[in-house]
């Protein structure tokens, strides 16, 4: 065994004894203050233990009760988060929603209101004219078949209001292609726009709203057309015609009801 070995050796046989010396004098010593406590000493130093236990286990079950109110308060945040969250989606969905039946609605109105004016003015042609009155239109005049094509649109009109979308569709077409100058006619082109919107087909039902514009610009369906136009442009993510045309719509027929709509959701923040 070489010298460095030897040392090292020795070195570490010095340590151990050090340290065992160190643990043993520690021991005395605190064998020697427990033996020089006395009883009454003893008592009190445990009652202070116990004190200072009794301390240390009430800020444990404030510090556990203080937890659970905090997760517990968290939770109520979470929730009121999701609830308000849910309340306003539900709010917007509701009110696109109204917006959308109050068109409806309007359009359907506007219909009516054709039809009765129609009516009121086709009346004295089937009754007895008044004295002096000039003889209204024979069998063979122009009101020759005004009641077909009133039938045809009623019919119309009445399978899209109950849901037979595709009767409706080629209802309004017939009508169109067989009385293209009829009173009626933008109102029935309006309906085959409706058709297509009824059923989400928004590409069609916007191509169809157009035509109104075109094909009867001084027709009484044009407000209406451009509105639902807007809304469809704005189903296929075309929210700047869809504003576009709301603005147009507002210039043209500022005093109509659907201008009326239209300033609403142009003032309201944009929808995608």
């Amino acid at each position: 065994m070489s010298t460095r070995a030897r040392d090292t050796r020795r070195g570490s046989s010095r340590s151990r004894r050090a340290a065992a010396g160190a643990a043993s004098a520690l021991l005395s010593a605190c064998l020697a203050c427990l033996a020089s406590c006395t009883p009454p000493q003893l008592l009190t130093l445990r009652s202070g233990l116990d004190s200072l236990r009794t301390v240390v286990d009430s800020m444990d079950v404030r510090q556990s009760a203080t937890l659970a109110e905090l997760r517990s308060a968290r939770r109520e945040i979470a929730e009121q988060k999701d609830i308000l969250l849910s309340t306003r989606a539900s709010s917007g969905t509701t009110t696109q929603e109204l917006f959308e039946q109050m068109g409806r609605l309007e359009g359907k109105l506007d219909e009516v209101m054709g039809r009765f004016s129609q009516i009121t003015q086709r009346a004295p042609a089937g009754g007895p004219a008044a004295p002096g009155a000039p003889a209204g239109p024979g069998p063979d005049g122009p009101a020759a078949g005004g009641s077909d094509s009133n039938q045809m649109y009623d019919q119309a009109a009445q399978d899209l209001t109950q849901g037979r979308y595709d009767l409706a569709l080629s209802g309004f077409r017939e009508f169109v292609n067989r009385y293209p100058k009829a009173e009626l006619a933008d109102n029935a082109q309006y309906g085959v726009g409706e058709s297509f919107f009824a059923r989400s087909q928004f590409d069609s039902a916007a191509a169809e709203y157009a035509r109104v514009e075109v094909q009867y610009p001084q027709g009484d369906k044009v407000p209406a057309a451009l509105y639902k136009l807007a809304l469809s442009q704005e189903k296929l993510g075309r929210p700047t015609d869809s504003r576009a045309t709301l603005e147009r719509l507002v210039r043209r027929f500022p005093l109509s009801g659907e201008a009326q709509l239209a300033k609403e959701r142009l003032g309201g923040p944009r929808r995608r």
